[in-house]
C-alpha cells in the first residue's frame, strides 16, 4: 500500500499520449485556426513550466514545485482562452470559477509553508519522500526519469488537459444556457464543499499538532484527536470530501462544454477522467501511509466512503 503504483503511472502517460489524440480525432469538435494558435501558446507555457518544475525540481531536492504551480496555472490558462474568444460569457464565468478554485487552492498549500522568497524552498509534500523510497526509484538515473515525465510533464500536461473544456467552448456562438448555469451552480457548490473539508481539517490537525507540541503523545490526546486522523465533520462521512469535490469540480467544468454545442462525450473529457484516475492512485498511497501510522485508520476505512459521503463513522 506504502508503494506508488509505477505500472499505473506508465499506464497514466499511454493514456495522455495516445487516448486524447484519439478522442480528438474521431470523437471532435475540431479545433480551428484560433483555436489551435491558443492551444500552441497554452502548450508552450506548459512545456516551459515542465521545464522549470524538472529543473528547479532536481537541482533542489524539493518535488513540490509542480504542486505550487497546480492551483494557479489551470486559470491563467482559463483567462486566456477567454480573452481569444472575445470575454464570451460563457468563458468569464469558467475563468472566474477556475479563478476562485486555485485562490482558495492556493491560499490553502501557501499556509502549510509551501511557498517562500527563494521560490525553491517550502514546504515538500510528504508523500514525495515516501514516493523516493521505492525501490524501483532507487537508482539515480531511473528518479530523473521518473520526476521528469510523470512529476514534471505528466502532471503539466494534466494541468492544461483538464482547461481544454474552455478552449473546446471558445468559438461557440450558444448564448449562455440551462446546461452552462447548471455547471456554474455545481462548480461553485464543489468548491464550497472543498472548503469546507479543507478547513476542517486545518481545524483538527492544528489543534492536534499544537497538543503533542506542547509536550502530549498522541494516546494522550482527547477524542476524537487521538487517533491521529480527522473522523468529524465531512471527513466522518467520507475519507477524502476534499479529494472528491477536487474531481467534481473538473467534471463540472466539462458541462460548460456540452452547453456550448460540443457535444455530451467530447475529447475535452480527458483531462477529468485523467484527473479521476491519478486521485485514485495519489489516495491509495496516502492511505497507505495512514494505515502505518494510525491503528485505528483501518476501522474508518472499513466503515466509510473513499469519497462519497455515505454512513457515518462509528467510533
Amino acid at each position: 500500500m506504502k508503494e506508488m503504483n509505477l505500472p499505473l503511472i506508465g499506464a497514466l502517460l499511454i493514456l495522455s499520449l495516445v487516448v486524447c489524440p484519439f478522442l480528438y480525432l474521431h470523437v471532435g469538435p475540431a479545433l480551428d485556426s484560433t483555436q489551435l494558435s491558443v492551444l500552441k501558446t497554452l502548450g508552450i507555457i506548459a512545456a516551459c513550466s515542465a521545464l522549470f518544475c524538472f529543473v528547479v525540481g532536481e537541482l533542489s531536492g524539493n518535488n513540490s514545485q509542480v504542486d505550487k504551480i497546480w492551483s494557479i496555472l489551470p486559470f491563467v490558462y482559463c483567462w486566456i482562452i477567454a480573452a481569444h474568444g472575445g470575454m464570451h460569457p460563457r468563458l468569464v464565468v469558467m475563468a472566474i470559477l477556475a479563478t476562485l478554485w486555485g485562490v482558495r487552492l492556493t491560499f490553502n498549500f501557501a499556509r502549510k509553508g509551501a511557498y517562500r522568497l527563494k521560490f525553491w524552498e517550502g514546504e515538500e509534500d510528504y508523500r514525495w519522500r515516501i514516493v523516493r523510497s521505492n525501490p524501483l526509484l532507487q537508482r539515480r538515473w531511473v528518479w530523473m526519469l521518473f520526476d521528469l515525465l510523470f512529476i514534471a510533464v505528466y502532471q503539466n500536461i494534466l494541468l492544461l488537459l483538464i482547461a481544454l473544456p474552455a478552449l473546446v467552448s471558445m468559438n461557440s456562438t450558444r448564448p449562455f444556457g440551462i446546461v452552462d448555469t447548471i455547471a456554474a451552480v455545481l462548480m461553485l457548490g464543489f468548491i464550497i464543499y472543498e472548503t469546507v473539508a479543507d478547513e476542517q481539517q486545518w481545524a483538527f490537525q492544528s489543534k492536534k499538532w499544537a497538543m503533542i507540541n506542547g509536550g502530549k503523545k498522541l494516546d494522550e490526546l482527547p477524542s476524537p484527536y487521538n487517533k491521529g486522523f480527522n473522523t468529524v465533520g465531512l471527513w466522518s462521512m467520507s475519507r477524502h470530501p476534499n479529494y472528491m469535490a477536487e474531481q467534481a469540480i473538473w467534471i463540472s467544468l466539462y458541462l460548460f462544454s456540452i452547453g456550448a454545442g460540443a457535444g455530451i462525450a467530447n475529447w475535452s473529457m480527458i483531462g477529468a477522467l485523467l484527473l479521476i484516475v491519478l486521485f485514485i492512485a495519489s489516495t491509495n498511497l496516502a492511505e497507505g501511509i495512514s494505515i502505518g501510522k494510525y491503528p485505528e485508520y483501518e476501522k474508518y476505512r472499513s466503515q466509510v466512503n473513499k469519497f462519497l459521503p455515505g454512513k457515518k463513522y462509528n467510533s
